[in-house]
């Protein structure tokens, strides 16, 4: 061996024992710090868990043996031809997120799965709520997760109950937990260290090796904060833990985000291994469709589409025959689904977020547990979404001989104030018979027309979504709602429009008909008009109606919420030297405050807006 060979090892082998030594115990993983030219760290036999304190904080960490670490040195200094020496290290925040390995989070419920899931996610996504003998979770929930620098799928998975009969609800998120696992790279196996191996995490454990024997699987030990008080109870709680035979639990809290870097260590190999194995050669192609997607005008944008409505209506099922997969759980039981469950979804080239809420109930005060967070969650999607599909039961409807209720109208209005698309959906359609279905089809267009008048032209749907019928129809009418959404329109267009539409007005007074500088469009999504009025006289409240209403019909707007501002042209000579129009300018700006005000009209009221 040469000798540039022999001071190259020997600084590698320096240099590698300072950062186990001392990053790792201040778990600066976590906070993305990460050195391409050290080997990442690997599990031995010979690891044994240990608690460090740094700066009166405790840090779970995975430290050697004195000696593993010497002869793990000199195989990690020959061992370069892998992913840090050889070559570039794979940089996961540049993949396409169609193309990045996924990882399930899997268990027995109410060990923190879901709360693992908004940790790697950074965000609250998923409901947590602490309830021993019910599932939160009932669906299968998708996020992109963050390490460090490591971005990989998550999936957070349903409670698992091995012993659950087929046809219960259990059995059934079972078994969409079985198919999600066969399309997984790699699986974490939830165990709850505080109350330590129970025999339903024995059970789970038959159940993966039935289900998964190709699928590498990694032990968690969650909530293991509550072990550190250094008597060795991590250790005692690891090696019972092994019986599974999964190998050493990796502990950490996702509560608090303790340990964190134990798992980055362990997943980063493996992740790799699998991006330089599978995907090398299509990241390029991916990058290269990213860079040609920005270019796309708006209407071209990925668009947030919610089906939002009463429990029991139809939603879920509706978003499996979209999707034509069973993709989240359905069933004749009422409030089934409790998490808002986000889905990417291809159509016509269009990139379409779909998010199925859970049914839609005003909350009183004695409600609590999981279905009241469903309730926030659900309101927080509907004012994300670009587009809300309103979902009706069309058996009900024509029961009750009325086409909505108190909480459909709740949610129609506050659609159209938050200024998103509206698309109505009567679906269980196939319930009907013929006269009755005619009657449905006539009178509920009619009918919401009268209870929502802040929109004319809200598109109505009638499917259903068991058999498959008229889903077709729903995507198109939503592309459509979507399109007039982000619609822009050039001032030359809008000013020939107004002199046409000004002439065939009937004012009252034509000495006193408001003078209309200009009109233009200040933004979409949704449009929103100014009109720039010159004079004394402003546009009044039945005139900004008329515009409105003249916009939807010469432009085909009808569906969405159309917003119309008035603002006041100043006059040439209040611009001038004159001291008597600067004195005038003054005594005006000390009666406004500085500010001028501006009449807003919008498909929901009204409003006398004061602006800078």
């Amino acid at each position: 061996m040469s000798l540039s060979r022999v001071h190259t090892l020997s600084r590698q082998k320096i240099f590698y024992h300072f950062r186990i030594t001392t990053l790792l115990p201040r778990n600066l993983v976590h906070h993305s710090i990460y050195n391409e030219r050290s080997p990442p760290l690997q599990f031995t036999k010979g690891s044994h868990l240990h608690h460090s304190t740094f700066e009166n904080r405790h840090w779970f960490s995975t430290i050697r043996a004195p000696d593993d670490v010497s002869n793990d040195i000199k195989d990690s200094c020959v061992e370069t031809s892998g992913t840090q020496l050889s070559g570039k290290p794979v940089e996961f925040s540049k993949v396409d997120a169609r193309l990045l390995p996924t990882v399930l989070l899997i268990g027995r419920p109410n060990v923190g799965k879901s709360a693992l899931f908004n940790r790697l996610i950074r965000r609250r996504e998923a409901l947590v709520y602490n309830t021993p003998n019910d599932h939160v979770t009932r669906d299968i929930r998708e996020g992109i997760a963050k390490l460090g620098d490591l971005r990989f799928k998550v999936l957070d998975s349903a409670g698992l109950e091995a012993e659950a009969s087929s046809g219960s609800v259990l059995g059934r998120t079972a078994e969409m937990t079985a198919n999600v696992l066969r399309m997984s790279n790699l699986a974490l196996f939830l165990i709850d260290a505080r109350d330590g191996l129970q025999p339903m995490d024995l059970d789970v454990g038959k159940w993966l090796r039935k289900h998964a024997p190709g699928i590498k699987i990694i032990m968690v030990m969650n909530k293991a904060e509550s072990l550190d008080d250094g008597f060795g109870s991590v250790d005692a709680a690891s090696g019972e833990a092994q019986i599974l035979g999964f190998g050493d639990p990796i502990p950490l809290s996702a509560e608090t985000g303790l340990g964190m870097n134990d798992l980055y260590e362990v997943l980063r190999p493996l992740l790799e291994e699998h991006m330089l194995k599978n995907i090398n050669e299509s990241v390029d192609a991916s990058n290269e469709e990213c860079e040609s997607s920005e270019q796309e005008d708006e209407s071209k944008l990925p668009l947030q589409l919610a089906f939002v409505g009463r429990p029991n209506v139809g939603k879920s099922t509706l978003l499996n025959a979209i999707l034509q997969e069973d993709r989240v759980l359905v069933g004749p039981e009422a409030g089934l689904t409790r998490d808002s469950v986000r889905v990417e979804f291809q159509y016509e080239g269009r990139t379409i977020y779909m998010v199925d809420t859970a049914g839609w109930l005003q909350r009183t005060k004695s409600e609590k547990g999981p279905g009241s967070l469903s309730v926030v969650q659900s309101k927080k999607n509907l004012m994300r979404a670009h587009v809300v599909a309103l979902v009706l039961d069309g058996e009900e409807v024509s029961k009750a001989r009325k086409s909505m209720t108190h909480d459909e109208v709740v949610i129609a209005r506050r659609s159209i104030e938050e200024g998103r698309g509206l698309v109505i959906i009567v679906n269980k359609m196939d319930l009907l018979k013929d006269k009755l279905y005619d009657r449905v089809v006539k009178a509920v267009p009619e009918e919401i027309q009268t209870i929502i008048p802040q929109v004319a032209g809200i598109p109505v749907v009638f499917v259903s979504a068991l058999e498959g019928k008229g889903r077709i129809d729903v995507m198109e009418e939503v592309i459509q709602t979507y399109k007039k959404w982000c619609l822009r329109l050039s001032t030359a267009r809008l000013n020939r429009w107004l002199c046409k539409v000004m002439s065939r007005h009937s004012w009252k007074d034509l000495a006193s008909q408001p003078k209309v500088k200009y009109f233009t469009q200040v933004k979409a999504r949704p449009p929103t008009f100014v009109a720039f009025v010159s004079g004394k006289t402003r546009l009044s409240d039945t005139d900004l109606r008329f515009l409105t209403r003249s916009l939807k019909e010469d432009f085909d707007m009808g569906g969405i919420p159309v917003r119309i501002l008035q603002r006041v042209v100043p006059k040439k000579g209040t611009t001038g030297s004159n001291s008597n129009s600067s004195s005038n300018s003054n005594s005006k700006s000390k009666k406004n405050g500085g500010k001028f005000v501006a009449g807003e009209a919008s498909d929901k009221r009204i409003l006398n807006v004061v602006k800078d």
